[in-house]
């Protein structure tokens, strides 16, 4: 009895000892890499990568570049070779780019006024005809990038320092969170908070992880960290560290996609996935 009663005290100091708070640092690793079609020579190439989405029925990325419906929708099969003619366009200005399961195809968000837009694909994933789902400005500001999450049906938009939750059967804007920008609920929210800006130090683009108590992602820039917020009351969960060197940008070229980060680097115009 006595054995038992130690053995037990070993086995919680030892949990205790590996319990980590919930801001603790975790480090990701790269994984694979897709290299978008065209390069700076090229006509139409894009500069910014806009996101990356994953279509897990066709087993296919697709990497679209922000700026205008002429840049190049680069499509990679699973190990991240790409598929797609240089000639594939985006055909609409994309902005944010999601995998909606209901619809089974690649949906986004535009530019200002272009509203949202589905893809209709063939067989090999390749689009063939884009549909518009939300006309007009449908987003808080232009260059909203928007991020889905399937269980709420709901378009996620950072704007300033709060989430706003759109309906995607409408459009109507349902609800916001306010982000408390790398503060735990322990520590409260700042006196200094300011509503109607985000911090420099943060790209401007979120990322709906779908992971519970951790589900809005935003990318550090200063730290080169991505932080994990919740989604219920904007308060920072958890930080995961990335490689030392990795390309990170005030606004766009930041994605979550098959459980996955996506950083694109704008001189070797290549999205990395990090895990």
């Amino acid at each position: 009895m006595r054995q038992l009663f130690f053995a037990s005290i070993l086995v919680m100091t030892s949990l205790l000892s590996n319990a980590q708070p919930a801001s603790a640092l975790k480090k990701l690793k790269k994984g694979i890499t897709l290299k978008v079609a065209r390069s700076e020579s090229d006509e139409m190439p894009g500069t910014r990568g806009a996101s990356v989405a994953w279509h897990p029925g066709l087993k296919r990325y697709y990497a679209a570049m922000a700026g205008n419906v002429g840049y190049p929708l680069s499509v990679f099969d699973a190990t991240g070779k790409r598929v797609s003619p240089d000639s594939l366009n985006c055909e609409a200005d994309v902005r944010g780019l999601w995998y909606n399961p209901v619809a089974k195809t690649i949906q986004g968000n535009a530019y200002g006024d272009g509203g949202w837009f589905s893809y209709k694909l063939d067989a090999k994933g390749m689009v063939k005809e884009v549909e518009s789902l939300m006309e007009e400005m449908t987003q808080p500001n232009e260059q909203s990038v928007g991020a889905y999450n399937p269980v709420a049906a709901q378009v996620l938009f950072l704007d300033g320092s709060k989430v706003f939750f759109y309906n995607m059967n409408d459009g109507l804007s349902e609800d916001f969170v306010n982000i408390h920008w790398g503060r735990t609920k322990a520590e409260g929210a700042s006196e200094e908070e300011d509503e109607t800006v985000t911090p420099v130090s943060y790209n401007t683009s979120l990322v709906f992880t779908g992971s519970k108590g951790a589900e809005l992602g935003f990318l550090n820039i200063d730290e080169n960290q991505i932080e994990l917020y919740n989604i219920e009351d904007g308060f920072l969960t958890r930080k995961l560290q990335l490689p030392e060197g990795t390309a990170s940008y005030q606004s766009f070229n930041f994605a979550f996609s098959n459980g996955m980060y996506w950083l694109f680097n704008i001189e070797t115009r290549t999205w990395t996935s990090y895990k």
